[in-house]
């Protein structure tokens, strides 16, 4: 199951936030929008090692910090998997 959150920050703080977001590890896809306009989409892939993650969001987090000198506020808008409750799903014997 995903959860939609959405988040308004300034230009300033887009990187921040998004490396943040990254770090986190339970995202699917991030979207920036600028005025009800999709300016970046990067799906992202779910289990993956934390320096592959790194290596790369790289060039991902490079055309972030471009589009933070571009705009003034925006929306950052995360898809996140719910992760489920293993223990409410026990076998029956």
């Amino acid at each position: 199951m995903t959860i939609k959150e959405k988040f308004t920050v300034s230009g300033d703080q887009l990187l921040g936030k998004v490396k943040q977001l990254i770090r986190e590890g339970n995202i699917r896809r991030v979207r920036i929008i600028h005025k009800d306009k999709t300016l970046l989409e990067v799906p992202l892939t779910i289990g993956a090692p934390a320096a592959a993650i790194g290596i790369v969001a790289a060039p991902v987090l490079a055309a972030v910090g471009a589009l933070a000198a571009l705009v003034t506020e925006c929306t950052i808008e995360v898809e996140r998997v719910e992760k489920k409750d293993s223990d409410s799903q026990g076998d029956e014997e």
